[in-house]
């Protein structure tokens, strides 16, 4: 990665954060220096990119992972110790960000087992543990926006966990995503937290937005269908940031604030695209407001950082064009909420297969650290030494 300044995307509001952090960046020194020389502000982790990474250049984890063979530790465990290690680190590097901004950013997230993305209560003890092992102040956990997942937002606001909600791709699951931010806090304040110490994203990915929406306008093909092309993704952004300013004028926010308690800040994603060039165009630039975060690949992080040409905010005042973008859409025939219906399932089902993908390579990796232990020799008299 070449080192830019990501301080204008700062100076808009806009905190940006990587997109798949792994061991390597945190030992080497570059995620450090990536936060002193460009501004970045926060780290989230990919199960994907994970695999990736102990795949085909895992040297970082050897060390551990021979040991974990050696202790002959399960595959379920030894993800465990590799993540608990991994958000540990990169914490300590956010740290300083954390302390200079009071708590307002360097703030780093990591996945939970998606396996578990129906079941709140397992969802929310794995989360607490997972806090007590990492025992870093700026630690979010990962929860997908289901139904059941949005139950375990809550309780673990309410035990004071931060949490980073994903896979929120309509207006009505944000709306959602707060309130459950908003409960989690009341009842994290009826037990005596400080609520300062507590903080949520929750995140809309762009790209799966406007491949799907796309996908069905190009099936339309009419000069209309054209016309919306590209739109859809930044339209749902824009009304979710209208609701982000209405529920922080609220009664209800108000009282949350005069206790110390942190806005839920809205966070996009766009690494997922295909064409990065796309997502740096379109989204980096193109998704710009106070209070956001935008969590970018290396790629797209390189790119942000070294030619961005930003256009001031992109979001704020927007929702009448947005609405008559998803108007358009309906006009056309495709209800964004059957789109929603089936984002939110490919979402999960994407989740669990890349989780499932880490695992397969982990036990590769674990196999080969074992097999490539040194024999111990022979025990005295067991007939495997040279014989007399």
């Amino acid at each position: 990665m070449s080192h830019g300044d990501l301080r204008p995307l700062v100076a808009e509001g806009v905190s940006p954060w990587l997109d798949g952090f792994h061991r390597k960046l945190a030992t080497s020194g570059l995620l450090a220096r990536l936060v002193a020389e460009t501004g970045l502000r926060g780290a989230t982790s990919n199960p994907g990119r994970l695999a990736a990474r102990l795949r085909d250049d895992g040297d970082a984890y050897g060390a551990q992972l021979a040991r974990l063979a050696e202790l002959d530790v399960s595959v379920e465990s030894s993800l465990w110790a590799l993540s608990v290690q991994d958000l540990r680190l990169a914490c300590d590097v956010m740290l300083p960000v954390f302390g200079e901004t009071h708590g307002y950013d360097g703030l780093v997230s990591m996945d939970l087992d998606p396996r578990m993305a129906h079941d709140p209560a397992a969802t929310t003890a794995e989360a607490l543990e997972l806090a007590r092992a990492v025992d870093r102040p700026n630690m979010l956990v990962k929860i997908p926006a289901t139904t059941e997942g949005l139950l375990a937002v809550r309780d673990c606001v309410a035990a004071g966990v931060g949490v980073h909600i994903t896979g929120v791709f309509s207006v009505t699951r944000y709306g959602q995503a707060v309130d459950a931010y908003f409960d989690g806090l009341e009842r994290a304040l009826a037990a005596g937290r400080q609520l300062s110490t507590i903080a949520s994203v929750a995140s809309l990915p762009v790209g799966p937005v406007d491949r799907e929406v796309d996908g069905r306008l190009a099936d339309i093909g009419s000069p209309d269908a054209g016309a919306l092309r590209g739109r859809a993704a930044l339209a749902v952004a824009r009304l979710m940031y209208r609701v982000y300013e209405e529920r922080l004028g609220s009664a209800r926010w108000r009282a949350l604030r005069a206790n110390g308690a942190r806005p839920q800040r809205l966070l996009w994603t766009a690494s997922a695209l295909a064409d990065p060039a796309a997502a740096r165009a379109r989204y980096v630039e193109g998704l710009v407001s106070w209070g956001t975060v935008h969590a970018m690949n290396c790629p797209v992080l390189d790119e942000a950082a070294t030619s961005l040409q930003l256009r001031g905010d992109t979001l704020m005042g927007q929702h009448e064009t947005a609405r008559s973008v998803l108007d358009g859409l309906g006009r056309l025939g495709i209800a964004y909420d059957a789109v929603v219906r089936r984002l939110e399932a490919e979402a999960v089902t994407g989740l669990v297969d890349a989780w499932l993908g880490l695992h397969a390579v982990l036990a590769a990796r674990l196999r080969a650290a074992g097999l490539s232990r040194p024999l111990p020799p022979p025990a005295a008299g067991s007939g495997s030494g040279p014989r007399p």
